[in-house]
């Protein structure tokens, strides 16, 4: 069965961007990323009017990174075993 043609024009407009990102969590990002938080903070700022979205973003990933090392090391603890 063929999908319609507004679907799939749709899909071949689309595409994605893989970007790796390595992220320290004391802050320093790789190059690649950088660039790439980089541009989408300008084009955030831009569209939002903004100066400080960019500067929002690497706010935004950093706390992410903070609270993801803080899940992981929850998870690692041993469990207290409550049965005595």
């Amino acid at each position: 069965m063929p999908l319609p043609a507004k679907v799939c024009q749709h899909w071949q407009s689309v595409y994605y961007l893989f970007a790796p990102i390595a992220n320290e969590t004391l802050g320093p990002l790789n190059t690649s990323a950088c660039q790439l938080f980089g541009n989408l903070g300008r084009k955030i700022s831009s569209s939002a009017g903004d100066d400080r979205e960019g500067a929002f973003l690497f706010q935004r990933v950093s706390v992410l990174v903070q609270r993801f090392n803080a899940v992981l090391l929850h998870d690692s603890l041993p469990t207290p075993d409550c049965t005595d």
